[in-house]
């Protein structure tokens, strides 16, 4: 059989996990078309159906157990499927477990029996998740620009479920090469109405530009407090990249954790501020943070306001 007795997805990405899950159980299928496949959800766990599922079947065939989540598992299922482990695994077992320390000690008997392990690791940063959408293309046999990958990301945000299937969409619906020019037929009106946009055209000091894009977002449904974290995180972008020095996008992009392709527009956003200035627009985006979240009586003031400060200071000399 292509699939070991013992697999171990570890690691707290769903879209990475469930995936895995899905190749492993159509691997066993393609093995094994009448494979039985018995799921076991670690947080609901019923003392001794481990022991009962993973006891050699009667009939033959081949039984699959999927452990769902183990760093829920209650005591019983730690307990058993330890032991389990230890006297070895008739059929195939997977267990997934996100982080944390909760059922270790399991978790370090599966370690120590050699199972396939397949990691599913968080994807958080800009840098990860532009891999990751590009990484989609290319499984898909279609190349993508650059571009096309921060437009994406900013049309349909950062959650990968959607981005996996906006990707899919596009490779299903389009032909050739995915550039910017495509996504935006499909997902034009959401890029106009982020706060990426109203960002860029912030920093670039294009104050007409930067308010209607801000009023077509917030007519649209877009709240200000992810306009406001947008505006902030672009400023500190610039600051970062400004700071870091020359050197190679691609190096600089490991080094502060960021996409080589936002090293490259904060680098031109960059011209024509400086440390003082800069200074000072984060501090009024930082006082339209508190104004959104409470702190003030209208946050679409508050964070027109900090639009048009950050425009100010972009044409203010020192």
């Amino acid at each position: 059989m292509s699939v070991p007795p013992l697999v171990l997805i570890s690691g707290p990405e769903q879209v990475i996990a469930d995936r895995a899950l899905a190749e492993t159980l159509d691997a066993v299928r393609q093995d094994d078309p009448e494979a039985e496949i018995i799921r076991i959800d670690g947080s609901a766990y019923a003392p001794g159906d481990l022991s009962i599922h993973t006891s050699p079947s009667l009939f033959g065939g081949t039984k699959v157990v999927v452990v769902r989540d183990l760093d829920e598992g209650t005591d019983a299922l730690i307990d058993e499927l330890t032991t389990v482990v230890q006297q070895g695994v008739d059929g195939v077992l997977i267990v997934t477990h996100k982080s944390g320390q909760r059922g270790k000690r399991a978790l370090d008997a599966i370690k120590k029996a050699g199972p396939r392990v397949v990691n599913a690791p968080a994807i958080k940063s800009d840098r990860d998740k532009s891999a990751f959408v590009t990484n989609e293309f290319r499984a898909r046999r279609r190349k993508v620009t650059p571009d096309a990958v921060r437009a994406l990301l900013e049309a349909v945000g950062k959650d990968l479920r959607e981005l996996v299937q906006a990707c899919q969409q596009l490779v299903d619906d389009t032909e050739g090469l995915i550039d910017a020019d495509v996504v935006a037929r499909y997902h034009g009106g959401k890029v106009e109405a982020t706060g990426f946009r109203v960002a860029d055209a912030a920093v670039a000091g294009d104050a007409p530009e930067a308010l209607r894009l801000l009023r077509h977002a917030l007519a649209s449904g877009v709240d200000p407090v992810p306009i406001v974290a947008v505006l902030a995180s672009q400023l500190r972008q610039v600051a970062r990249v400004a700071s870091a020095g020359r050197g190679r996008s691609d190096q600089l992009a490991k080094q502060l954790g960021m996409a080589p392709w936002q090293i490259d527009r904060a680098r031109a956003a960059s011209r024509g501020w400086d440390g003082d200035r800069l200074g000072r627009a984060i501090q009024a985006v930082a006082a339209a943070d508190f104004d959104v979240k409470g702190g003030g009586r209208d946050p679409v003031y508050a964070v027109e306001r900090a639009v048009l400060e950050i425009t100010r200071q972009r044409h203010a000399t020192a």
